[in-house]
């Protein structure tokens, strides 16, 4: 009898170690791709003028754009299909100095009711009251300044007239997480970005004198929170190139026309409040964990790193400029 349980202890051990490691291979694995930055010309950024800023005509975002933010957080990798493209309200632009409000519960939920009806009920099942995890995103912005046909996107010599700005993407990162699983999950990253003073920018926009195709300012996003560095990075670690990022926006929104004065943020850099490392990622698709358990965890968990009422938050690019502004709390 008991050789017969060392044996079957022996089969068992056989047949569940080889599938741990596969477990753990698929959590711990590399991406399929390793993310390689553009190739990009290096404006010299005193052969420029800047213009100031006008309120924007429409606001995209592009996700995940920076190699080695790529390498930190993402599940996956393909550059065939493209990054994640969101469309931000234009009620989200302030200046420098401004104070942006943090939404509190209440407008978190009536913002999410107006994108996804019944959500509140949904979260009273659940047990689950929101909370911001307001997030930082040190980013560089582009602001078309002409209109664009899509037609030309697909020519080799086509050369965007842009303007570079720099800018902070805020993010109400407890609405993204919702949007985790739904066929329209970028959508809530778009909601989570689009309250009243998310998107501070610069005063003005720098235009180089002889546009190139590729062409990019080398200059460095650094992200201040009360003093202390979150972010830095060089925007040359992008994977993308500005009109790269335009062709996405089109694919993803084809009816919208790429119009003078559209400003698009291009993504930020590792470093940010929201860290997802990948096995983790993999664990909770694996065991199909809802939205809402995500959430529960997210916020249960250390959270400190997120903005909180009196932060002050600073980023800056150089020659480029910075915007800074205070957070407040809610009335």
């Amino acid at each position: 009898m008991a050789r017969r349980r060392i044996r079957w202890g022996r089969i068992t051990l056989a047949i569940v170690m080889p599938a741990v490691a596969a477990f753990l291979y698929y959590l711990l694995r590399p991406l399929p791709v390793t993310p390689v930055p553009a190739v990009f010309h290096e404006y010299d950024l005193t052969k420029g003028r800047f213009v100031a800023l006008e309120a924007p005509s429409d606001v995209f975002g592009v996700g995940l754009s920076y190699a080695k933010h790529i390498e930190e957080t993402a599940s996956d990798f393909d550059p065939r299909s493209g990054p994640p493209v969101f469309r931000k309200h234009p009620r989200a632009v302030v200046g420098d100095g401004s104070s942006v409000v943090l939404p509190g519960a209440g407008a978190l939920a009536s913002a999410l009711e107006d994108s996804e009806p019944g959500i509140s009920d949904k979260l009273a099942a659940e047990d689950l009251s929101l909370d911001c995890l307001l997030d930082y995103e040190g980013e560089l912005g582009f602001v078309l300044m002409d209109d664009v046909d899509p037609a030309e996107l697909g020519r080799p010599d086509f050369i965007p007239q842009i303007g570079f700005f720099i800018a902070n993407d805020l993010s109400a990162r407890s609405i993204a997480i919702l949007g985790e699983g739904m066929p329209n999950r970028y959508d809530y990253w778009g909601l989570s970005k689009s309250f009243p003073g998310f998107m501070p920018v610069g005063a003005r926009a720098w235009v180089p004198d002889a546009p190139v195709a590729n062409g990019i300012p080398p200059v460095t996003i650094e992200t201040r929170v009360n003093g202390d560095v979150r972010q830095r990075q060089v925007v040359t670690g992008l994977v993308y190139t500005p009109r790269q990022m335009l062709r996405f926006i089109h694919d993803a929104y084809p009816e919208q026309p790429l119009r003078r004065g559209m400003m698009v943020l291009t993504g930020t850099p590792g470093g940010v409040a929201m860290k997802s490392p990948r096995w983790k990622v993999r664990l909770a698709n694996a065991i199909r964990m809802s939205r809402f358990t995500k959430l529960s965890i997210k916020q249960d968990g250390d959270t400190s790193s997120f903005l909180e009422a009196g932060d002050e938050v600073t980023v800056s690019g150089g020659p480029l400029g910075s915007v800074g502004v205070t957070i407040a709390a809610e009335d």
